[in-house]
């Protein structure tokens, strides 16, 4: 399973927002689940972009993760765009994404 999730916070949400993905890396490197790929981008006017590759989209290890459920737990109220997510094949990758 890969996954593309994009979304645009508001203006006053974005660092929250930000703060709140630091904190699902910091438990990620605590707890290193191997089958898991994941990663957390931020544009300057306030959209995220998430890519995340996992065995199976129901053994996702962000799922069980405090930090994960935390972030997911109010994000419709710091976003302007909501999250849209879409399944995806990696069609290239230079020395950006493992595959």
């Amino acid at each position: 399973m890969q996954r593309v999730i994009r979304y645009k916070t508001l203006p006053a949400a974005a660092d929250e927002n930000e703060q709140l993905i630091r904190r699902v890396f910091a438990e990620l490197l605590m707890k290193n689940p191997p089958q898991l790929r994941y990663a957390a981008l931020k544009l300057m006017d306030g959209t995220f972009t998430h890519l995340v590759a996992a065995d199976e989209a129901a053994n996702n290890p962000l799922r069980q993760l405090h930090a994960f459920r935390e972030f997911t737990r109010d994000i419709a109220s710091r976003c302007e765009e909501q999250p849209h997510s879409a399944e995806v094949t990696v069609i290239g990758n230079y020395r950006m994404l493992q595959t």
